[in-house]
């Protein structure tokens, strides 16, 4: 006889939920890894074939293998040692910081995350907003780099559109580490980023035990011949000219670097990369850090303003009238190898003390930077900001903005600097820039004259500072 049992609701839901939950991990999940798997393997053998992408073992090392490397890396448990004496912590409560910087740091890289979502995201949003091209490529010197050397690409920060810009354009060529701060660190993005093969960095930070952690792992991934992607300004810019470098990241790959090609070991090659643009996204809130004292807007009204942008922009582009905000361009200079640098120099970097290797890395990222400066594109917004900022109270007519124009870009592409002339039109290239600026009511129009804004000189200025530097340095040469 059978008889009925009585579960109160509450039970069975947990009852329920369990079932479903041990169901789902045994058996979808597995089903889903091979799914994924067998994507991901497909994805490596397509990449290896139609492009000239080799992916290094160390990219497609399981996450936890890479922690678990770190953690127990020679040096980095000797830091820990060091730290737990002079910090009166306990050895365990140390390692647990170890432990959470290394899994803070090491990416978890996903060959079709980065070539099947990465790549097409990348793509799609660079040519929605920009008319997306490269100016100058140094193809005599990628071609002369040794295949096993690990390449860095150094480039100046005028955008976080930087990071989707280059990827999309490096993809042909390599997988791109990029060191990204922690304003990423938020859900979900947080997840892509990783997957994408990028780090994270405390900006500044001042824990001598996560700069050892965060060194090794950088040293690891250059010994291991990962492509990676550094800004040497550390940040973006706030007035749009180059800042000073900040040469911690590159510190940490030269510490370790040994010239000597005996054992197979690795050359460290940099190639510098120039990046520029007609608009640049947040033009506006880095020129609010010019003035650290006047009030910032709030939370809610910077979604407010965001808001409005791109409400817009939507309007203007469902009526037809929305543009793309010009040209972003980017060049890639003349690699510098390492290894015939040292050489050349008669440096073993080591074999040197802290205040003698610093002072070395210092010479090569003043190079590197006046490397990334010669090759910055000059753009229509940018060429045609800095002839209105020579004499801002000054009206000009159209003639004579278009001769002041055809003359610096004639100054300019005679002296070695790389304009980007849409069309190869110079009359084309300097409407293009009028026209932005006066949409933009940067400029204005009074009587078949242009002047600048009186309240819009900071944003003048802003584009203009773009390529002051070859402006300055190219006469400051000729004089």
């Amino acid at each position: 006889m059978s008889q009925s049992v009585a579960v109160p609701l509450w039970a069975f839901v947990i009852l329920a939920a369990l079932a479903g939950w041990a169901a789902l991990v045994m058996l979808l999940v597995p089903g889903m890894r091979w799914f994924f798997r067998r994507r991901i393997k497909m994805v490596i053998r397509q990449i290896g074939g139609r492009l000239a992408v080799e992916l290094p073992s160390f990219k497609l090392t399981r996450r936890q293998v890479l922690i678990d490397r770190l953690f127990h890396d020679h040096k980095v448990q000797a830091a820990a040692a060091a730290h737990a004496t002079a910090s009166n912590e306990t050895l365990g409560e140390v390692w647990r910081r170890v432990d959470r910087y290394a899994r803070e740091i090491v990416p978890a890289f996903n060959a079709y995350v980065y070539y099947r979502i990465g790549f097409a995201v990348a793509r799609a949003a660079a040519r929605a907003l920009y008319r997306v091209r490269i100016g100058f490529v140094d193809e005599p010197g990628l071609a002369r780099i040794d295949p096993k050397s690990t390449i860095v690409f150094v480039m100046n920060h005028r955008s976080n559109m930087d990071y989707i810009l280059v990827a999309f354009l490096a993809a042909e060529r390599a997988t791109l580490s990029f060191a990204v701060g922690e304003w990423a660190r938020i859900w979900p993005l947080q997840q892509l980023i990783r997957a994408m093969g990028a780090y994270f960095v405390r900006r500044n930070s001042g824990d001598p035990l996560y700069r050892t952690v965060l060194s090794r792992y950088v040293q690891m991934a250059s010994e291991a011949g990962v492509t990676q992607a550094v800004f040497p300004e550390g940040g973006l810019t706030i007035d749009g000219r180059l800042r000073p470098p900040k040469f911690g990241l590159l510190d940490y790959m030269l510490k370790t670097f040994d010239e000597r090609p005996d054992d197979g070991r690795r050359d460290l090659v940099f190639i510098p990369v120039g990046l520029n643009y007609d608009r640049v996204l947040e033009d506006r809130s880095q020129l609010l850090k010019l003035h650290p004292d006047t009030p910032r807007p709030g939370g809610l009204r910077t979604l407010g303003i965001t808001a409005g942008f791109l409400l817009r922009n939507g309007l203007q582009a469902i009526g037809g009238g929305w543009h793309r905000f010009g040209y972003a361009c980017v060049n890639f200079g003349a690699p510098l190898s390492m290894r015939a640098w040292a050489l050349e120099q008669g440096l073993h970097f080591p074999t040197m003390d802290d205040a003698t290797r610093r002072g070395e890395v210092g010479k090569v990222a003043a190079h590197l930077m006046d490397a990334i400066g010669g090759v910055i594109p000059v753009l229509p917004v940018p060429l045609v900001a800095s002839i209105l900022m020579r004499d801002p109270a000054r009206a000009l007519s159209e003639l004579e903005l278009k001769a002041a124009a055809h003359a610096r870009m004639g100054e300019l592409e005679a002296r070695g600097a790389h304009l980007y002339i849409p069309r190869h039109d110079h009359d084309y290239a300097f409407g293009v820039g009028l026209r932005m600026l006066t949409l933009r009511h940067l400029v204005l129009e009074e009587d078949g004259l242009f002047r600048p804004a009186p309240d819009q000189l900071p944003m003048l200025a802003y584009y203009a500072g773009s390529i002051e530097h070859l402006g300055s340095s190219l006469d400051a040469g000729a004089r």
